[in-house]
């Protein structure tokens, strides 16, 4: 959570300035006449006046480039927010460029107005001082910082490039997804659905937000302790209600439980679940999928109207979706040390994440033909990595995929490009890869 608070990296970067012109004045006053003679001509040279007039005019020219740094900052949070997504904000404001650069300018600010205070001029009751490393050390500072304003304005107009932030929402995904879910396995142990009783213990949500983190060795130990089986019917980025089910528990044995363990394994159950204002991608495989999604659907906007980032952000969301079906989807059981299934977490398959990704740019997008298009590619690419049982689930949204597009008014060259597209899926799903095009 703090690497996307944009006032951190800023704050150490004044006290560090602050720290810094305390210091090295009080090094130059103890130099004094002894300063080595090779650094002697690197030094600031000048009277106390120049001094101050050098430190002034880095004060005040820093604390100006700062707050144009900060407007235009706004100004692309605005654009990110407006143009692409509202969740993809936080990419922004995690930036480390973004925050460093900030943090140079306001330590270079804080640090010209630490070391001009410690400067005396003749005629003043105390003696002459003139910290020549300290002021030759403000001039270097103010140098790296226009060196910086420049990078950043380059940095910056990379970053509000549509490509650069598809690229790193579908990079951060991936990283998640590969963080947390295991690789799929042929000799995985195979889940047993868990079949509740009729009357079971109701494990309420202790607060309300999204779901950020579930520690499912805190649950497993909860239901061990209890001797209970548990089902949680959520996952991170799930939004949850307090005081609503977000499960159900049972003894793993006939009966009913105690008061004192119903409400022990109630609590625990809660604390194991971290929620908040909004989702992250610490957990929430799920994140990234959502962020492309919502860039395609605001390109399809008739506001925006850009199918094209829309077909280059279905490209991103295809990359994420082959790294998903590599994974070990579906529920999760968690297993006590004799290797009986004792909590049972949901996680969405494959047929979850495809009606995730696709109903909505299929709504918006179905009348344009390149988008379409890129829909069938992405059931193409996915239907090469997923394993049998999880064809039907690609076959399924062929199937809608076709009947969207038979009730549009395309002619017959789209017609027949989709026809063509459609049979490379069904192809891909029987472990074949035609070509694309067959030289003439």
């Amino acid at each position: 959570m703090l690497r996307t608070q944009l006032w951190l990296l800023p704050s150490l970067g004044v006290g560090l300035a602050l720290g810094l012109g305390v210091g090295l004045p009080r090094l130059d006053a103890r130099l004094g006449p002894d300063v080595p003679s090779w650094a002697a001509p690197y030094l600031f040279g000048g009277g106390a006046g120049a001094a101050r007039a050098v430190l002034g005019a880095i004060a005040g020219s820093l604390i100006t480039v700062t707050s144009l740094t900060f407007s235009m900052t706004v100004v692309a949070l605005q654009l990110a927010s407006s143009q692409f997504s509202p969740r993809l904000l936080r990419t922004f404001t995690r930036d480390r460029v973004v925050q460093s650069t900030l943090a140079l300018f306001l330590a270079t600010f804080t640090y010209a107005l630490t070391v001009l205070r410690t400067i005396r001029s003749p005629g003043e009751s105390r003696d002459i001082f003139v910290p020549q490393i300290a002021v030759t050390t403000g001039f270097v500072l103010a140098l790296v910082s226009v060196l910086a304003l420049v990078l950043f304005l380059a940095h910056l107009a990379r970053e509000l490039r549509a490509e650069t932030t598809l690229l790193r929402v579908h990079a951060e995904a991936n990283e998640t997804i590969r963080r947390v879910l295991p690789p799929r396995s042929s000799t995985s142990l195979d889940v047993t659905p868990v079949s509740p009783p009729p009357d079971t213990l109701p494990l309420r949500a202790g607060a309300s937000g999204f779901v950020l983190r579930m520690d499912a060795s805190s649950l497993l130990s909860a239901a061990v302790e209890a001797d209970a089986v548990l089902l949680i019917d959520c996952c991170p980025g799930s939004l949850l209600v307090a005081g609503t089910p977000l499960g159900a528990g049972w003894p793993r044995a006939a009966g009913s439980f105690d008061t004192d363990v119903e409400l022990r394994l109630t609590r625990q159950v809660a604390r194991a679940i971290s929620t908040g204002p909004e989702r992250t991608a610490a957990q929430d495989v799920t994140y990234g999928l959502r962020q492309l999604i919502d860039v395609a659907v605001k390109a399809l906007s008739p506001g925006i109207n850009d199918p094209t980032t829309a077909v280059h952000a279905l490209g991103h969301v295809s990359i994420v979706l082959c790294e998903l079906a590599g994974r070990q989807l579906g529920p999760r059981p968690l297993r006590d040390e004799r290797g009986d299934v004792r909590v049972m977490l949901y996680q969405p398959n494959i047929a979850d994440l495809l009606t995730m990704t696709l109903v909505q740019p299929l709504h918006y997008g179905a009348h344009d033909s390149t988008v379409l298009a890129q829909m069938f590619s992405l059931l193409r690419d996915l239907a090469w990595h997923v394993s049998a049982d999880q064809r039907p689930a690609i076959t399924h949204q062929l199937e809608v995929l076709r009947a969207q597009a038979a009730g549009q008014r395309f002619g017959s060259r789209e017609m027949a490009r989709f026809d063509m597209l459609s049979n490379q899926v069904e192809q891909a799903l029987t472990g074949r890869w035609a070509p694309a095009w067959i030289p003439s």
